[in-house]
């Protein structure tokens, strides 16, 4: 979602960011995969195979405006439910970025229940395509 408001550098770190989520649970999910496989090629990062953990230090500095960090936080939680549930340490992970990113408690509860609604709405447009 609006991957293309993101620089080249940043759509790196986000799918890096993404990595860090779908492993931070010790499990990797084929959803999470394809997840990952999506952003992959959505932001145009076909050449890249592996993916880095990246650490959280000086990742404010990558994402230097509040559009890019909404941007990266709305992504990495669709992220966090492609496997179908939001870990705690999915949930701990993404709730410490968005202290970074200088996002309160009330504005992180209203994105992650904006996506919860998107992916709600997503899932009833694909029931309709079924025959």
């Amino acid at each position: 979602m609006w991957l293309s408001k993101l620089s080249e550098t940043q759509r790196l770190a986000l799918l890096r960011l993404a990595h860090n989520v779908v492993v931070s649970d010790g499990l990797l999910d084929p959803n999470e995969e394809g997840m990952l496989d999506y952003l992959r090629a959505n932001m145009g990062l076909h050449d890249v195979q592996e993916i880095e953990y990246l650490e959280l230090d000086g990742i404010s500095t990558i994402f230097d405006s509040r559009q890019s960090r909404i941007v990266a936080l709305l992504n990495l939680l669709k992220v966090s439910y492609a496997d179908g549930a939001f870990e705690i340490e999915e949930e701990c992970l993404l709730k410490e970025l968005g202290k970074t990113f200088q996002v309160s408690d009330n504005e992180f509860l209203l994105l992650d229940n904006w996506v919860k609604r998107l992916i709600s709405l997503e899932g009833e447009a694909l029931a309709l395509m079924e025959p």
